[in-house]
Parts: structure tokens; C-alpha cells; sequence
């Protein structure tokens, strides 16, 4: 299942997100998820999907994120990881560590949508 090409996903097994949280450890270094997630180095991705980017209100975004007009969807969040700086011309984030695997990008993105918006 393409989430590129932007086709329904079906519902995420736990396997799917068992191998996303594994895959977001290549990610833990810049960003946080849970109860007790804050901005550090990069934003907190709690509640990520359908969020506006450049919004978490903890962390400092380029100009070029925060003048952004985009809205965390499974596609867009997957061309971001794919290529930063192409999806936002003049972003901070830099991250090479998933490649070119969808399939571990869509694990990815499985866990992090189990990840609710911090209260």
C-alpha cells in the first residue's frame, strides 16, 4: 500500500507499529513522543498527524516551517522524512537514517499515530 501515491491505509497491526517504534529510535534523537514528550532539538510528534507544521508550541521552528502551509497527512509526513528539503525548501531537519523504505516509513508513521496530542 503506497502512502506516496496517497492510498487508504488499512488499519495498522501491531506488528506495523511494534516495527515503527523500533524504526522511530532513529528518530529519538531529535524528537520525543509520550505522556512527557517535549521540544529539544527537534519538535515533540505526539498527536502529529493532522497537525499544522511548525505549531508545537515547545520548540523553536526554521521561518521556513513555521511560514509553512502544510498539514501533517500520512503523504506529506512521508515526503518530509523522504526529503526535508524538497517538501520544505529552507527547513532545519535533516535525517537520512529510514532511506528510501516505505514500507519502514509507513511503520513509522503506524506508531506515531498512536502517539495522542499532549493535553
Amino acid at each position: 500500500m503506497s502512502l506516496i501515491m496517497g492510498h487508504a491505509r488499512a488499519a495498522d497491526s501491531a506488528a506495523d507499529i511494534a516495527a515503527g517504534k523500533v524504526a522511530f529510535a532513529a528518530c529519538a534523537s531529535c524528537h520525543q513522543v509520550g505522556p512527557q514528550a517535549r521540544g529539544g532539538f527537534g519538535p515533540q510528534l505526539n498527536g502529529i498527524l493532522g497537525r499544522k507544521a511548525g505549531s508545537s508550541p515547545d520548540y523553536r521552528y526554521s521561518a521556513a516551517m513555521a511560514s509553512s502551509k502544510l498539514v501533517w497527512t500520512e503523504a506529506s509526513l512521508t515526503a518530509f522524512i523522504l526529503d526535508p528539503g524538497k517538501t520544505v525548501p529552507g527547513t532545519k531537519m535533516r535525517f537520512f537514517s529510514l532511506g528510501y523504505d516505505e514500507k519502514r516509513i509507513a511503520q513509522l508513521i503506524a506508531y506515531l499515530r498512536t502517539q495522542p496530542p499532549a493535553n
